[in-house]
């Protein structure tokens, strides 16, 4: 295991080097890399070259395998140049709505090692949309007998381009009698209003025609038209009056359906049935119809649908009181939607780095992840964490984004594989919270060399114990499976087999002796002295293991004994010595 100690020593060191190295070069890079780029480019722009700035060299892309990483990817990086494109189309009024600005925050990945870097591309807006009112013709009835200085709203346009070249103002054609003044609404829209300037006769003209123009400020600017229609009436006629002419409301967002957010009252001083009054919506959108209702003859307006604060976070309400005569009054009311934690936050993994040496160092980055909470204040305020008690750790880099990164060494013998669950919570009273679980594979490294070696060794020894134990037992069965008389051979002693011979007497000094005599077939004729055992004592047979072929011939001379062979005479033999005591 010392190998495996020292590779892990020196990652820890070189993981640590690192650190230092790339704090250095942050503290010389900005917080975020930033672009700006108008909406509407086409696919394949040129955005920025963004391993220039982030200070990559080119020829290091392919290792470093930079790219983007984010929940919808309006950008993606050219692997060979460094260059940001732009890989899908940017619709700022979609993405941003009617926002003053519009960022796409992002992170951008590089590899060997691993960087994380922030980018922000700011989208301009281009002057792609006109203003457009919604009625191409505007009706009002005034009596003659109204007073100079009176205000009648109008329908507003709607440009959906934002900043500069949104609506910035409205235009009345050239007359005697009207002027025209504007009013800005809370969510920021203008609204046009008529003035009387003068006071009208309906002997002398009983009807007004003046256009009304909305311009934007783009460039060159552009512009939508309507009509108005004026009709001056008899001065008999008296219009119904509002008691104020704005209402301010305040509702908690989840206020149940049918809920009554207010009732407005309008008076006429007529009598009998031209004093009776209607009430209706006058310059409102789809989007307040689709909320509230109002009782045309009682003024009462109730909730029609559940709010969502983050949608909508305020309404303007134009309502019309009209009498039979068809003289109207406007006032509005200007609903504020509060905010209630009714918007579980959100966990978005957006890279995950994955499978995983099991020799990764401490403080790895394994995946990174983004959290989102619609909700306001508190409510919106999101916290991340790690459940139970695991090999890794979260940890924050920028607001709302934080790196899943391992807190100790990983062990793929142990542990092949993590689930690892990511809890997010807000601080609402009561908190709501969500999970997300990410699954890391762990891929093996040979940090198991020494003891593989000790396996092989000690198998070896086994294997040769095992084989001596097999070649002891084939001697063991082939001894039990032979002739006594072929092993009395490899036995000390004078016979292998019992009888009357001369048996070993210690006591007077005799000690049994077993020689291997070789003879060659040219000493035929030398002299041995041989000792003369007797048939009673042991019997040739018994000397020469039962061998007939062995047993000396007594001719010396004759050359046809097996001494005048081409052979070598192997005899085996005892002799006893006496020693003196």
């Amino acid at each position: 295991m010392r190998p495996s100690a020292e590779r892990s020593s020196q990652l820890r060191w070189r993981q640590v080097l690192l650190s230092f190295l790339l704090s250095l070069f942050r503290g010389a890079l900005p917080d975020q890399i930033r672009y700006s780029v108008p909406e509407e480019l086409a696919k394949n722009s040129v955005v920025g070259n963004l391993a220039k700035d982030l200070g990559l060299s080119v020829r290091d892309l392919p290792a470093r395998k930079l790219r983007v990483s984010a929940e919808k990817e309006y950008f993606t990086v050219n692997p060979e140049s460094g260059d940001l494109l732009v890989s899908d189309r940017i619709d700022r009024e979609q993405i941003c709505g009617m926002k003053p600005l519009c960022i796409l925050d992002f992170d951008t990945v590089a590899e060997n090692p691993l960087n994380i870097f922030r980018v922000a591309v700011t989208v301009q807006d281009i002057n792609d949309n006109i203003p457009l009112f919604k009625q191409r013709k505007i009706d009002l009835k005034i009596g003659e007998s109204t007073k100079p200085g009176r205000t009648f709203p109008l329908d507003p346009a709607l440009d959906l381009d934002a900043g500069s070249n949104s609506l910035q103002r409205y235009h009345l054609s050239d007359n005697e009698y009207f002027d025209l003044a504007e009013k800005q609404a809370p969510d920021g829209r203008k609204y046009p209003e008529l003035i009387l300037k003068h006071s009208l006769d309906r002997e002398e003209q009983n009807f007004h025609q003046l256009v009304l123009t909305a311009v934007d400020g783009g460039d060159p600017p552009q512009s939508g038209t309507t009509q108005i229609q004026i009709q001056v009436i008899d001065a008999n006629d008296n219009p119904p009056v509002f008691s104020q002419d704005v209402y301010r409301v305040s509702l908690q967002e989840g206020v149940p359906r049918g809920f009554s957010v207010l009732r407005v009252t309008a008076t006429d001083q007529d009598e009998g049935v031209n004093a009776e009054v209607t009430y209706s919506f006058h310059n409102v959108d789809e989007q307040v119809e689709q909320f509230f209702t109002l009782d045309k003859r009682t003024g009462e307006i109730t909730t029609k649908n559940d709010f969502d604060f983050e949608i909508a976070s305020s309404y303007t309400l134009g309502i019309e009181a009209k009498d039979p005569g068809e003289l109207a009054a406007h006032c509005s009311i200007q609903v504020e939607i509060l905010d209630e934690n009714d918007c579980a936050p959100e966990v978005i993994v957006t890279s995950v780095f994955t499978p995983l040496p099991e020799d990764s160092p401490p403080g790895t980055v394994i995946a990174l992840i983004k959290t989102r909470d619609r909700d306001s204040g508190e409510n919106g305020d999101v916290y991340c964490r790690v459940l139970g008690k695991t090999e890794f750790l979260l940890k924050s880099y920028s607001k709302d984004y934080y790196k899943l990164v391992t807190d100790r060494a990983l062990d793929r013998e142990e542990i092949p594989e993590y689930n690892v669950t990511i809890l997010a919570t807000d601080r609402g009273k009561p908190p709501l919270s969500s999970s997300t679980t990410i699954t890391l594979h762990i891929t093996d490294v040979n940090d198991n060399a020494e003891l593989q070696f000790y396996l092989v060794v000690a198998l070896a020894l086994i294997s040769v114990l095992f084989l001596l134990a097999v070649i002891l037992a084939v001697a063991l069965r082939l001894r039990s499976s032979s002739s006594p008389a072929s092993w009395s051979c490899f036995q000390p002693g004078l016979s292998s087999k019992p009888g009357p011979g001369v048996l070993p007497n210690y006591s007077e000094g005799t000690l049994p002796y077993s020689y291997n005599l070789c003879v060659a077939s040219q000493s035929a004729k030398t002299e041995f002295n041989f000792l003369n055992v007797t048939p009673e004592v042991t019997p040739p047979q018994d000397l020469l293991c039962e061998d007939a072929c062995w047993v000396p011939s007594t001719n010396h001379g004759d050359g046809d004994g097996p001494l005048a062979s081409d052979t070598i005479l192997k005899v085996s033999f005892n002799l006893i010595n006496l020693f003196a005591l």
